[in-house]
């Protein structure tokens, strides 16, 4: 009995602590997210791109493009700036465990098993910027695929600094139907080689 009383408290102790800290991550990312309309302008792109690819008359399409080009630039300007602000967290306050599960302060306990969060913003925003300016020459349909993939991988290290890794995999796989593996393996060689070196995924 006493036994199965003290797994009850460590296990209260253990959420009690996770919730504590995910709060402060929380905090901090959005204090730095609400200076911007990131989260808007993503949704405005991922209709925008739906409703383009279901569109039938060409010169409509290509209007609708061009809006999207405008979206896809302020997209990137903003979210640069974002990662440039971010960049100055203190080292400590941006470590991300590489835990599939979040544990209390498992970033400080263990920070063998962490990368940092300000480098992975802003290989996003590197990616970001590259897919909006087509530096790949894409068409628009496939920039649009590409810029989508970024988007989506940034999405998911934004849940998992705050949450976890599994948390971040089942959102994204909830909101946009797509796993991390094909977000990862969707997204441009360059943003890809980087965030695999930095994460180790």
């Amino acid at each position: 009995m006493e036994f199965f009383t003290l797994v009850v408290l460590v296990a209260i102790g253990t959420y009690v602590l996770k919730t504590k800290e995910q709060a402060r991550r929380i905090r901090l990312l959005g204090s730095h997210l609400g200076q911007y309309q990131i989260e808007k302008l993503m949704e405005t792109l991922t209709s925008g791109y739906l409703r383009c690819l279901g569109e039938t008359d060409a010169a409509r399409q290509a209007q609708i493009w061009a809006l999207l080009d405008q979206s896809e630039a302020t997209l990137a300007s903003q979210f640069g700036r974002f990662a440039a602000g971010f960049a100055k967290v203190d080292e400590a306050e941006a470590r991300i465990s590489k835990l599939p599960v979040a544990l209390p302060y498992a970033d400080r306990l263990l920070p063998v098993g962490t990368f940092d969060a300000r480098q992975a913003f802003a290989i996003h925003a590197r990616g970001i910027a590259d897919a909006a300016a087509n530096r790949a020459g894409q068409t628009p349909k496939a920039k649009a695929f590409t810029m989508s993939a970024e988007l989506f991988l940034m999405q998911h290290t934004c849940h998992w600094f705050c949450r976890s890794r599994a948390v971040a995999s089942a959102r994204l796989q909830v909101r946009h139907q797509t796993s991390h593996a094909l977000a990862l393996a969707s997204v441009s060689p360059a943003t890809r080689a980087a965030y695999r070196e930095l994460t180790g995924v």
